[in-house]
């Protein structure tokens, strides 16, 4: 994966690319609960991301956006107010180095261009923090600790590294949808990332949809 981000860097910054976009924005993650894939809204967490894209053309209104970004998933738990004598909440914000690769249509050539579309990502958690914090009869607690990672890949269907009780899988894939509009120098985009793979290390990916990513997020992006 190292090989692969430093490959769609070095791509980005040197490659047949007629735009790079730095871009950043703010993410309001969550995860699936359900064989359905279904959320709980109450859950959603905001988070951050923050990197870079290319914009290839293949056609007049067609092209290729391929991106390396550092961006923030998880979700949260919270039971009463923080002014009830009992109180409860939990976060989980893993943070992932994301390569997503986006095809996407334009309006025509303009002052202002309209453009949607969609790909697939892969991402490979690289930091995080699991953080809980509340009160039981009046009486405050907290605590705080890195997310630990297996060291599973994609490859291992049935097998998986390192995995255990509370150890979350290294790698997320899964599909983007993007929309958004453009200027000569600016990007205004929202884009939804809906994960595919498990989280918790241990289980078979393809049992249920329990467990999973889903990413919504707004971002503004200046073109170099």
């Amino acid at each position: 994966m190292k090989t692969i981000s430093m490959s769609v860097l070095l791509f980005l910054l040197t490659g047949s690319v007629n735009a790079q976009v730095l871009r950043a924005g703010i993410n309001f993650a969550n995860i699936s609960i359900t064989n359905d894939g279904d959320v709980d809204k109450s859950s959603m967490l905001a988070s951050f991301q923050l990197g870079i894209a290319g914009d290839v053309k293949i056609a007049p209104m067609f092209f290729f956006q391929p991106g390396l970004l550092l961006t923030g998933k998880g979700s949260k738990t919270q039971s009463g107010a923080v002014t009830d004598p009992t109180y409860y909440r939990a976060t989980s914000n893993p943070l992932y180095i994301e390569i997503p690769a986006n095809f996407v249509f334009k309006t025509p050539t303009g002052p202002l261009r309209f453009f949607a579309g969609g790909g697939p990502y892969l991402a490979m958690g690289v930091a995080g923090k699991n953080k809980t914090e509340g009160k039981f009869l009046g009486t405050s607690f907290n605590s705080e600790e890195n997310i630990r990672w297996s060291n599973d890949d994609p490859s291992t269907l049935n097998y998986e590294e390192g995995s255990g009780y509370g150890i979350l899988k290294r790698f997320d894939y899964g599909l983007n949808a993007t929309a958004g509009m453009e200027t000569a120098n600016l990007v205004i985009s929202a884009h939804y990332g809906y994960g595919l793979a498990k989280l918790q290390s241990g289980s078979n990916s393809s049992a249920d949809d329990k467990n999973k990513h889903r990413v919504f997020g707004v971002s503004l992006g200046f073109k170099l």
